[in-house]
């Protein structure tokens, strides 16, 4: 059931039991005002008769049956308005006097003297008061007995309460009316949005809430649009993050399948003795080359997996010290090669992760080694501390990165030069290594090259500066 169903029925609901209720009572009170007003009516009669005959007996010294016949003919035996019947009893037997419909008969016992009863009873279809009243004469005891009709009022009463069946059916009507536009223009908005929710659902994440109204429905498709917004963003970024998980597995897979090809062709040969030794020394050359660059591929996936998992623990380190390090293990290697290495160092310390740090630098001169002429080069190592952070600058004056290029330098198993890459052992995973380290840094990697001139890489790593002195 649908919500402006459901509330114009509970509106129907309630406004039926307080219109209902509050009818019923408005009419009732109305109806017994107006029986009182009788009532009150009847007993001032009562209370008129009473008192002229109390005054007759006092003057007279007593009261006989005759005197009451008398006075009571000669003050109100005409006004047929007082009463619909009048009447006295001797002892409640003997009739005195009778006036008006002589056919109204009244029943119950004789009140106490100067007492009276006011009842309704209905005779035929008419709806009277009766009042029995007590006096005492010189006779005895005497019954006065009078009867009003109201029956009008009961009929009045009828008339109305048809009157209020009908209003109450025409108010039920407009309350269901008026309950139904009101939750008609409540729900639009809501609907609207419901169909801008299932389009989202359904893949156009491109639309959006109408937020034309200035109340809280309004205010309530602004704060949907935002969560689409964010959510459009976070589905791009899911669907980008695939992308590049497909790539890197696609590449990956490429990586793994030349070299474990190679390897398995020439275990074959060598297996099937169908090489003499010196081909057989090539092919078994070959396979360790092979095996070696798996070897340093399954490294650099594993520092990746550790670098992009692995919450990092960071402690006070000197880069100065990461940085002196490296180029001590490094430099008799590079030196073979014709590439020498310079050192520029800052003294400070920062909350680093030291292992991470370390392979960032070693992959950045690495890389920076690759792009060496086969006559060597220079490679300068600069570090520096700037209000709070740490920055590694790696210099080399090598064939340079083309500009097209420098955007996907941090991308899986990307490589400017792949056939190269390859003899020199590379697998295109050390600068995303280098940038998934920095990001767990809360930094950053930037490069800056020209063919023929060489490359610049700043890495930022943000951490706590701690001045050494001298």
């Amino acid at each position: 059931m649908k919500f402006r169903v459901k509330f114009t029925l509970c509106m129907i609901g309630l406004m039926s039991v307080l219109f209902g209720i509050g009818g019923s009572l408005l009419l009732n009170v109305s109806f017994d005002r107006a029986v009182d007003r009788e009532r009150e009516e009847l007993y001032s009669v009562y209370q008129m008769v009473s008192g002229t005959l109390r005054v007759i007996g006092e003057i007279n010294g007593s009261l006989t049956c005759e005197d009451i016949s008398d006075t009571i003919f000669k003050t109100t035996g005409q006004d047929e308005g007082l009463w619909e019947m009048i009447r006295f009893r001797e002892d409640g037997e003997r009739l005195i006097y009778e006036d008006g419909d002589t056919s109204l008969t009244v029943s119950g016992q004789m009140p106490e003297k100067g007492t009276c009863d006011i009842r309704r009873q209905t005779q035929g279809e008419r709806e009277l008061l009766f009042l029995s009243g007590a006096l005492l004469t010189d006779a005895g005891k005497v019954r006065l007995d009078m009867a009003r009709d109201v029956t009008e009022l009961y009929e009045e009463r009828q008339g109305w309460h048809r009157i209020y069946q009908g209003v109450f059916i025409l108010m039920v009507i407009l309350c269901a009316l008026m309950s139904y536009s009101t939750a008609l223009l409540l729900t639009g908005n809501l609907e609207k949005l419901s169909g801008t929710v299932r389009k989202i659902a359904d893949g156009d994440l491109s639309s959006r809430a109408d937020t034309g109204s200035g109340d809280e429905f309004g205010q309530l498709g602004r704060d949907f649009n935002r969560m689409a917004d964010h959510l459009e963003e976070t589905i791009r970024g899911l669907n980008d993050e695939v992308e590049r998980q497909e790539r890197f597995i696609g590449d990956f897979s490429h990586e793994l399948k030349t070299p474990m090809t190679s390897i398995i062709g020439y275990g074959d040969l060598i297996r099937s003795g169908m090489l003499d030794g010196s081909e057989a020394a090539e092919a078994g050359d070959y396979i360790v080359s092979e095996g070696k660059r798996l070897e340093i591929l399954s490294m650099k996936l594993l520092d990746m997996i550790m670098a992009k998992n692995r919450p990092p623990v960071f402690v006070r380190t000197s880069p100065a010290e990461l940085v002196r390090r490296l180029a001590e293990k490094t430099a008799p290697a590079y030196g073979e090669r014709g590439i020498a290495l310079d050192v520029r160092t800052e003294q400070g310390e920062l909350l680093l992760e030291p292992d991470l740090v370390y392979c960032l630098l070693r992959n950045l001169v690495e890389n920076a080694a690759n792009a060496m002429p086969d006559t060597g080069g220079d490679i300068r190592i600069t570090e520096r501390i700037r209000d709070g952070k740490c920055f590694v600058f790696v210099r080399d004056n090598g064939r340079g990165i083309p500009e097209d290029s420098l955007a996907h330098l941090t991308e899986a198993f990307y490589r400017v030069d792949r056939s190269r890459s390859r003899r020199a052992g590379g697998a295109g995973l050390g600068l995303s290594l280098c940038r998934e380290i920095a990001e767990a840094h809360g930094g950053c990697i930037r490069f800056k090259s020209r063919l023929g001139k060489g490359t610049v890489v700043m890495a930022v790593l943000k951490g706590e500066r701690n001045e050494q002195p001298g």
